[in-house]
C-alpha cells in the first residue's frame, strides 16, 4: 500500500484543466491509497468557508467521495488557504492537521509541513504570516462581507506577484524564496526525525540533508501535477500530465 502527498495545487476557476486533473486523480489512483495528505495551497485563494468558487464545490464533492470510499485525507493549511476552516473540512471529509505535524509512515517518523515556516530569510513574509495567523485578525477578517474579503485576496495576490518580480530583478528570488538551510537543520534536530516532506517553494526534489536525513519537496500544479508516493520501500516523486 502507498500513502500519497500533494501540495500547491492553487486551484482556481481560471485553470479548470488542473481542477479536472485533480478530480481524475481523486477518482483514480487515490482510491487505492492508504491515505492522502494535502500539504497546503490547495486553492489559489480562500477567504472563508463561505467562498463561492466552483473549484471549492467540485473539490469538496470529490474529496467527500474519497473519504466515503474509506481513504482518509489529511490537510495542512498553506499560505493561500490558511483560512480554510472546520466547516469546509467537514464538508470535504478532510482531517485538519497542525503545521507542522509528525506522522509515522511505515515505521519512519516524518515531519510534515506546508513549508513557508522554513523560509526564515524572508523576514517580511514571516511578519505577515504571524499577523494573519493571529486568531483576532482572522476573526475580524472573516466578519467582513464576502466582497471585501475577495477584494483583499485579489490585492494580496497582486502584491505577492509584484514582490516576487522585484526579488527576481534583484537576483534574490532563489535565496529569499527558498528554505533557509540552517532552519531546516534546526527543525530536523528539534523534532528528532530523519525525513521531512513539504511544499510551498515549488522546487520539487528529494534532498540529501546529511547524516541520513532526507527532505522531500513537492511541486506545484501549474503546468502538471506533482505527486509523492511513499511506501515501506521508500519515496517516489513523480509528475502527472494534464492530458
Amino acid at each position: 500500500m502507498t500513502t500519497l502527498f500533494v501540495s500547491d495545487l492553487h486551484l482556481d476557476p481560471e485553470r479548470p484543466e488542473i481542477t479536472a486533473l485533480f478530480g481524475r486523480f481523486l477518482d483514480g489512483e487515490a482510491r487505492s491509497a492508504d491515505a492522502l495528505y494535502i500539504l497546503g495551497d490547495l486553492f489559489e485563494a480562500w477567504v472563508g468557508d463561505d467562498d463561492p468558487s466552483d473549484a471549492g464545490a467540485f473539490v469538496a464533492d470529490r474529496l467527500r467521495a474519497l473519504a466515503d470510499a474509506g481513504v482518509p485525507t489529511y490537510f495542512i493549511r498553506g499560505n493561500r488557504d490558511f483560512l480554510l476552516g472546520e466547516a469546509y473540512a467537514a464538508r470535504s471529509g478532510m482531517i485538519l492537521l497542525d503545521d507542522p505535524t509528525v506522522v509515522d509512515l511505515y515505521g519512519e517518523p516524518t515531519l510534515l509541513l506546508h513549508g513557508d515556516l522554513l523560509c526564515t530569510d524572508d523576514t517580511a513574509y514571516q511578519q505577515f504570516r504571524a499577523q494573519t495567523r493571529d486568531p483576532q485578525w482572522q476573526a475580524q477578517f472573516l466578519a467582513q462581507p464576502l466582497a471585501a474579503r475577495l477584494a483583499f485576496a485579489a490585492q494580496a495576490r497582486a502584491a505577492s506577484k509584484a514582490r516576487y518580480g522585484e526579488l527576481v530583478s534583484k537576483g534574490m528570488a532563489e535565496t529569499i524564496g527558498d528554505v533557509a538551510p540552517a532552519t531546516v537543520q534546526d527543525w530536523f534536530g528539534h523534532f528528532g526525525v530523519k525525513r521531512m516532506i513539504h511544499g510551498h517553494t515549488h522546487r520539487p526534489a528529494i534532498h540529501d540533508e546529511g547524516g541520513g536525513k532526507t527532505r522531500i519537496v513537492l511541486g506545484d500544479w501549474y503546468e502538471q501535477g506533482s505527486l509523492l508516493r511513499v511506501d515501506a520501500g521508500g519515496a517516489d516523486l513523480v509528475a502527472l500530465p494534464v492530458g
